[in-house]
């Protein structure tokens, strides 16, 4: 779904208390919307801004709020980003 190894997942699941899906009595976890969400901004902080795991366990505790909302309108830069992308290409398909 975020494209995230489970062993990365299960990292971070230690080391972020913030992130602690439920688990049924058979071990198997479920994540909340409230956990994918965290998940995101983890992989965020993490993969695509670079901070090491401090700084992104710093950046999460203190300012999820500010961070979570930075995250959507990045998501929704990227989106408007290939749409438009998309848009060019057809464009320059039908000038050929």
């Amino acid at each position: 779904m975020i494209g995230v190894p489970q062993s990365t997942l299960r990292f971070w699941e230690s080391e972020f208390p913030e992130l602690s899906p439920m688990r049924s009595s058979k071990k198997i976890r479920y994540y909340t919307t409230d956990d994918i969400e965290t998940v995101k901004i983890i992989n965020y902080l993490v993969k695509t801004r670079g901070l090491r795991l401090e700084a992104a366990k710093k950046e999460l505790s203190g300012n999820k709020k500010n961070v979570s909302k930075r995250l959507r309108i990045i998501d929704k830069l990227t989106d408007i980003r290939n749409e438009l992308q998309g848009i060019l290409g057809g464009l320059e398909k039908r000038r050929d």
